[in-house]
Order: structure tokens, then sequence, then C-alpha cells
């Protein structure tokens, strides 16, 4: 995302509706945004700044406990010395103890500060230089711009030599930063938490940064503006250029300063003539349009039509009901089934003989069963014949029984 205008305009500081002249656009502004880039140096660099702090050696520690050792069915952790007091056998110096020590406690030693490489500073700061000259990024961080001619702001160098704080605010006034400073006033609110106890008692969001080149009273005079900072050209700063780590600041540039960005980071070819082996960061391409560039009619002559793999899919098919599948698994269906069709249709071989192992199987079944019809009664009289006589022997029995009963 970049600006393509060549030229910018340059405004009366005193008459912001007349312009005084034009300037070449800075291929500062035109370089590539890297938000990933400006998060991470914001973050080291926000870090130099601390001020160590620790935990004092003797706090936790101030007092004469002993343990009581064993056999007081107490824990063996050192406790307070003494009586009459609720202080007295209270447990001390352990971290889990009220009024104990700390566990690991902090040290003033500890790696506060973090390097950050130079270049990797420099193509912070030109992304925040970059992002500042794009509005939508500008309203996106929440700067009020909609009565701004243009962006970037520039400005004739007679802003420089401004002296007096009401003068300034009726200079930005007519730039049409009336409803960013109003924005700013609105946004005062108190602190919460113990900052508001230690010279930060209230908090409110920033405004525009007017980049100068030479200060002569500029500085002096926008102090006091709330939410207004000033910076010079020459030692830019990525903390006042993308607060938070977000790019998107509103900037205001005086011309000479916007003149001098040219001569401090150089462009991306001929590398930077006021920064020793610097060169601008370039964008990995040319056209960021992709959409452009596959559609071109180039692109498209060579391609190929696109090939569309067969469409494949289990086929789960019944058997049963699906005739064909039946046939591919077991192809003596089809032939049983037409020989069951002729074997129904009569004047056929096929059907003679079908006929022919009917009678034959009828004649056979009627012989079988005359068969069994005559053993059946045959099995009957030779049973009959072997009981008869246990019968009449069992009759005698029961008669000479019967017999002597009645005596």
């Amino acid at each position: 995302m970049a600006t393509a205008r060549p030229v910018v305009s340059v405004y009366n500081f005193e008459n912001p509706a007349e312009k005084t002249g034009t300037v070449v656009m800075p291929h500062a502004l035109t370089a590539p945004l890297r938000p990933d880039l400006v998060r991470e140096v914001h973050m080291n660099v926000s870090k130099n700044h601390r001020q160590a702090y620790a935990v004092g050696a003797k706090v936790g520690y101030d007092t004469a406990a002993e343990s009581w050792g064993t056999g007081r069915a107490v824990a063996r952790i050192p406790r307070v010395p003494g009586g009459g007091t609720h202080r007295a056998g209270q447990a001390a110096f352990g971290n889990m103890c009220r009024g104990g020590g700390m566990f690991n406690p902090t040290k003033i030693w500890r790696r506060w500060h973090r390097r950050v490489n130079v270049t990797q500073k420099r193509h912070a700061v030109v992304t925040a230089l970059a992002a500042s000259s794009l509005p939508p990024l500008v309203m996106a961080r929440g700067h009020r711009i909609g009565e701004i001619a243009e962006l970037p702001l520039v400005v004739s160098d007679g802003l420089e030599s401004v002296q007096k704080t009401k003068q300034a605010v009726e200079l930005l006034t007519k730039l049409g930063c009336g409803p960013e400073l109003q924005k700013v006033l609105d946004s005062k609110k108190l602190r919460a938490g113990q900052g508001k106890a230690r010279n930060r008692r209230f908090r409110m969001r920033l405004g525009p940064l007017v980049i100068y080149k030479e200060d002569n009273g500029i500085s002096r005079a926008m102090r006091n503006i709330p939410g207004v900072e000033t910076a010079c050209v020459d030692n830019l700063n990525l903390l006042r250029l993308a607060p938070g780590g977000s790019i998107g600041r509103f900037v205001i540039w005086t011309e000479g300063a916007f003149k001098q960005l040219a001569e401090i980071y150089g462009t991306a070819k001929g590398g930077a003539p006021l920064k020793k082996g610097y060169n601008l960061p370039r964008a990995a391409m040319e056209n960021a349009d992709v959409a452009r560039i596959i559609n071109s009619t180039e692109i498209q002559s060579v391609l190929r039509p696109k090939l569309e793999a067969p469409k494949t899919f289990l086929a789960k098919s019944n058997p049963l009901k699906n005739k064909s599948v039946m046939a591919r698994l077991n192809p003596g269906v089809l032939k049983r089934k037409e020989l069951r069709k002729q074997s129904s249709e009569k004047g056929t071989a096929a059907f003679d003989m079908v006929q022919k192992k009917r009678k034959a199987r009828v004649e056979a079944s009627k012989a079988h069963n005359k068969t069994q019809k005559k053993g059946d009664a045959t099995f009957y009289k030779t049973l009959m014949a072997a009981f008869e006589a246990k019968a009449a022997e069992g009759k005698a029995v029961k008669k000479a029984d019967d017999a002597e009963e009645e005596e």
C-alpha cells in the first residue's frame, strides 16, 4: 500500500487556503508497510526507559523467628517468639506465611533493556512514516482528519517560528485540526490504579505530531497543547510515530523537514546519504494487484485449461435388486435365467425335457408312496401280533386277582 502522487502541495501556515508551492514526494513515504516489524521494534524499544526495581534483601526476614522443633504437634516452620500479642507464635520467613519472604524475589540485575538492530529500527520508522501519509490508516487509528486538505500535510517553514501557544492553537485550527484537538480534550479521563498518585493522574488521546527541521520556538509554543507533540526530522522516534505500536499517526510537516526527509532516507536503490549503509526496504511485488496479473493477456495466453480430476465413488448397490451388478458378480445368473425362460415356452426342447423330468418325478413319487403304504400295513400287523400274547397274559392275571378279592 503506497501513494502514487509525485508531488505534494505546500500550504501557507497563516492562510491554509493559499498554496505556496509543491515538493517532491520522498521515497520514504512510499515504502512497503511492515506493521509486524513496527510492533516488534516498539515493544523492545519501549523497554529501554524502564527503571530497575527489586524486593529488599531483608523484606520478610526482619524478625528473630526460630523453629520450635518436633514434638509440639505444629509445623516446624520458624515462629515469632514472645507472648502477649497475636504476632507471637505466628509462622515467619516462609513464602507461604503472612509477612514472610517472597519466593524468587525480583533483582535489580534483571535484563531490563533490549538491543534492537539498527537497520530494523530504521525500517520500522520508515514504515510508520509511510503509514502517516495514507488517510485510511490515519482514520483507522482514530484521528479526525475530515477537514484536512490532504495527507501528507506540508506547511511552510514559517510555522517553525511560532512563539506563542495561543497563536499555535489558532494556526492548527485553521489547518483543519480543530476536531482533532477537541477529541483530545474530550478524552481526558481519570487514570485507574495507583498511577493517579504518581504524577500520572489523567490520561488522554494523542493528537497530531508536528515535525520540523529547525526549532525557532515551535517546541515551546506547542508543548502545552493537549495531545500535540513535536519532533525534529533528524531525530525521529518510533515511540512518537507509532504510539502503542500502531501505525497511522497524524503528522504535520514543515516544508524544510519534508525536503530533509529525502536526504536522510534516500531511495531504495541509491541509498541514504545521511545513514551509512542503509537502503530503504523494497516491496516484494511491484504491483500488488495479483488478480490483475493473473487475468492479464500475457499470463492467460500460456496457461493450459484446468484438468478436472475424474470423479470416483464407491457404488453400493444390492445385487439382489440390481441385475447388472448381479451379472458382474455371477455371470451364470443370466444363463440360468435364459434357460428358465426357454423351459416355460411350449414347443421347445427345453420345455419337453422339463416336462419329461417332471413326469418321471411324479411316477417315482407314486411308486415310493405305494411301497411305503404297503410296508406300513405289514409293520402294523407284526406289531399287533407281538403284543396280542402279552395282552392276553395280562388279562388273565387281572381276572385271577379279581376272583381272589371276591372270595
